[in-house]
């Protein structure tokens, strides 16, 4: 089981205090792989939206989406077992993609209330789209409209230069490392320095890496009856961003693709350009809401 240490917990904590709404509410969820921890805000009855983050950030990054959706939707941003954050891993790792699947089932299972449809729309950003995408796939009558922020291997590979340039920090994840990988991406983008102090403390995080896999077989992209936004970063290092959206509109029949003007794939979603909330909350409003 993982043990939380105290500095990562006050960082985490102030970063919630300061960036999120005084409203937002905090809750566990038990699944069979841990403890899951999930920030929410928004109204109780209003329709859901599930927030994915990026390998490392934890859900707090989610803040400027959350406040954006927070009016009309009820907003869960959930961090994810056995990465960083406040969820606690339990005896049961997360080994295989029917574990993470049977991960987000119990989540899911865990936010519905009688007062919401089951469905909900996911939003993932990186590593959390690559697990939407494949959790579409899975349960598609489960999401009603699916997000993807400069997703990470759902189309195509990494770049292979982003992979060389992030190897160092992969075998020894310090806060050094961390730091000269996320400034290389970013172009040295001035990002919220209470949630860089997070990301400091989440080098040495006591948890096994979250499970990585292939991307989704084409096959099951193609079978996705589900509207989708697919949101890439101008400036991404991360993947060649016209491959990705060429791949995407061969293998998904309703896709709905924009750039973001002038991100980098590490600035989103913390320091995302305004037109990518704007664009979500346009596609949720088209689609997200089961009216």
């Amino acid at each position: 089981m993982t043990t939380i240490d105290d500095g990562f917990l006050a960082a985490y904590d102030a970063v919630l205090a300061t960036r999120w709404p005084a409203s937002t509410e905090s809750a566990e969820i038990r699944t069979p792989y841990g403890t899951t921890h999930v920030n929410s805000v928004g109204p109780a009855d209003a329709p859901p939206v599930v927030l994915l983050h990026g390998g490392g950030t934890t859900s707090t990054v989610w803040s400027g989406t959350a406040r954006a959706l927070g009016t009309a939707y009820r907003v869960h941003a959930v961090d994810t077992v056995g990465d960083a954050g406040r969820s606690v891993a339990g005896d049961r790792a997360i080994r295989t993609l029917s574990d993470q699947m049977a991960w987000l089932d119990a989540v899911l299972d865990g936010l519905a209330t009688s007062k919401v449809s089951p469905a909900v729309s996911l939003c993932g950003h990186s590593y959390g789209g690559w697990s939407a995408l494949h959790y579409a796939a899975h349960a598609p009558a489960r999401v009603r409209a699916l997000v993807l922020a400069d997703p990470t291997n759902c189309f195509t590979g990494f770049s292979r230069r982003y992979l060389l340039r992030a190897l160092p920090m992969l075998l020894r994840p310090t806060v050094r490392r961390r730091r000269a990988f996320l400034g290389w991406e970013t172009g040295h983008a001035a990002l919220d320095e209470t949630w860089l102090r997070l990301y400091d403390r989440a080098a040495a995080f006591p948890a096994a890496r979250p499970l990585t896999g292939p991307r989704p077989a084409p096959e099951a992209l193609r079978a996705l009856r589900l509207p989708v936004l697919l949101l890439l970063a101008e400036r991404s290092r991360a993947h060649d961003i016209g491959r990705v959206a060429a791949s995407a509109a061969a293998l998904l029949p309703r896709v709905e693709t924009a750039v973001l003007p002038g991100a980098t794939h590490h600035t989103l979603p913390l320091a995302a350009p305004p037109e990518m909330d704007g664009r979500i909350e346009e596609f949720l409003a088209a689609h997200g809401r089961g009216d």
